[in-house]
């Protein structure tokens, strides 16, 4: 089964916007109206989807939800990038609202403002949806005292027992590369805020660029959250994310698909920088865990707005939304005892 989610050419201008954007001798250029499909760095963030995009997206949309949740259930969704900043947040937040509003499994509130993360606003909900949030983005540059309030809020918000919820770039958030590395000498990857890295499952380091065709393996094909797929797995096609070796690990989340690296190119095995590579060819794509009371769920994938057009996928997101409200049950112990 092949999902082909292109729009390559618009990958590629995300590329060229992206590289103008950042480098030194050039002004930043931001993309044209209606530009989608990639990322932007230095632009003004848009929070708005398109009509169309909107309405492709509605058509994956399931029709009810895969239990009936416990109790009125309320999402928050929060699309702040610092960092790269991804065309699809708009259309991922949109996505959380319609699954909500169609199946009947939660209420959504959709914002762009870091300071709705505090203790007594999130009293009412039960979840937060990190939608490609990047770089420090709970973070108040003129607030130290504001930014450490945030933080601990988010912390204690799921360790007290609600849930945590990210798509894509939500792994590409505090976290530092040293500079100038060689291939004798490898860049340091570190995470910033341990206990966000930790929480979220680990921090980013490479990715495959689109569009490329990644195989996906069913790590735990009797997970109610990978009921929409075959257990033999799907190939899908979107910037696919990596992580640092020492950020993740199956000792702490459970593993629900992966990249299938053996059935991988070893031409698209070459592209990872061999001075980062992982040892190991694990390469979590989705997965759960219990953080404290509460329950954390990510999927790697979400880059293109195309990828939302797919029936299994948007299902995924579904029941794994559910499952960090608490009303799906799954077997959330680490992958590897």
């Amino acid at each position: 089964m092949k999902w082909m989610a292109l729009g390559i050419s618009a990958a590629l201008a995300a590329v060229s916007f992206a590289q103008q954007a950042t480098s030194p001798a050039k002004p930043v250029v931001c993309p044209p109206e209606g530009f989608s499909g990639g990322f932007t760095r230095g632009c003004p963030q848009r929070q708005f989807a398109f009509p169309a995009e909107i309405s492709a997206m509605m058509a994956a949309v399931p029709e009810k939800p895969y239990v009936a949740p416990l109790k009125v259930r309320r999402v928050l969704v929060l699309g702040r990038a610092v960092g790269w900043v991804h065309t699809s947040i708009p259309l991922a937040a949109k996505m959380v609202e319609y699954l909500g509003d169609k199946t009947g499994a939660w209420m959504t509130t959709i914002t762009y403002d870091a300071a709705a993360i505090n203790a007594e606003n999130l009293k009412q909900y039960d979840a937060v949806f990190l939608a490609s949030t990047t770089g420090a983005f709970l973070d108040d540059p003129n607030d130290k005292a504001a930014t450490e309030a945030r933080k601990a809020a988010l912390l204690d918000f799921v360790k007290s027992g609600k849930g945590l919820a990210g798509i894509h770039a939500a792994t590409d958030c505090y976290h530092s590369r040293t500079p100038g590395a060689t291939k004798d000498a490898p860049p340091i990857l570190a995470g910033t805020w341990p206990e966000f890295n930790e929480m979220i499952g680990g921090f980013f380091k490479y990715h495959w660029n689109m569009p490329t065709l990644i195989p996906v393996k069913i790590d735990d094909p009797a997970s109610p959250l990978n009921a929409m797929y075959p257990s033999r797995g799907y190939e899908i096609v979107d910037e696919t994310y990596t992580f640092a070796q020492h950020s993740f690990t199956r000792k702490r989340v459970h593993v629900l698909t992966s990249v299938n690296y053996a059935k991988l190119s070893a031409e698209d095995k070459a592209k990872e920088p061999a001075n980062t590579k992982r040892t190991d060819g694990d390469y979590a794509v989705s997965y759960i865990q219990k953080v404290g009371e509460g329950r954390v769920f990510y999927e790697s994938h979400g880059h293109d707005e195309k990828v939302y057009y797919l029936r299994p996928f948007v299902a995924h997101m579904l029941a794994g939304i559910q499952y960090a409200l608490g009303d799906l049950k799954a077997d959330d112990s680490p992958s590897e005892k």
